[in-house]
């Protein structure tokens, strides 16, 4: 997270601290993919998303994050949306696609973003050579010299 142009709080993808990694069978539905479909199960996924964790780091320390932007990587779920509205963040940059729900969720999505323009921006950020869905860089496969 950043205010003024100074960043007052960072957060990571993985479990709550003193916890074992997903990579060590730390969150048993990271650990067992096989028996959840993508983009399920996530009500019993211990794993912190890093939005929520510059949320709960800057809590924990007193920092405020009121007027504050965020910056990251993928497009925020909807759980890190609502939050961040709620925290009175007022903008959101990212550089991944919003996950599609096929639902009636995707409105309510929308309607998150559009609350956000209201007062700050929800913007996708553009870098020249990275895949939008990050699934792989547009340079890979690329020759060097």
């Amino acid at each position: 997270m950043v205010q003024g142009n100074r960043i007052i709080s960072t957060g990571y993808n993985g479990t709550p601290e003193g916890m074992e990694n997903c990579n060590q069978g730390g969150c048993y539905r990271c650990s067992h993919p096989e028996e959840y479909s993508a983009g399920e199960g996530y009500d019993v996924c211990i794993c912190v998303h890093a939005e929520q964790n510059a949320l709960l780091s800057a809590a924990r320390f007193g920092i405020a994050v009121e007027g504050a932007d965020i910056y990251t990587t993928l497009a925020p779920c909807f759980t890190c949306m609502k939050e961040l509205l709620q925290a009175k963040v007022t903008n959101v940059y990212y550089l991944g696609n919003f996950r599609e729900y096929e639902n009636d969720l995707d409105l309510q999505v929308k309607r998150l973003v559009a609350k956000f323009r209201e007062h700050g921006e929800c913007q996708r950020l553009v870098m020249p050579d990275v895949d939008p869905n990050l699934s792989r860089s547009a340079l890979e496969g690329r020759a060097t010299g």
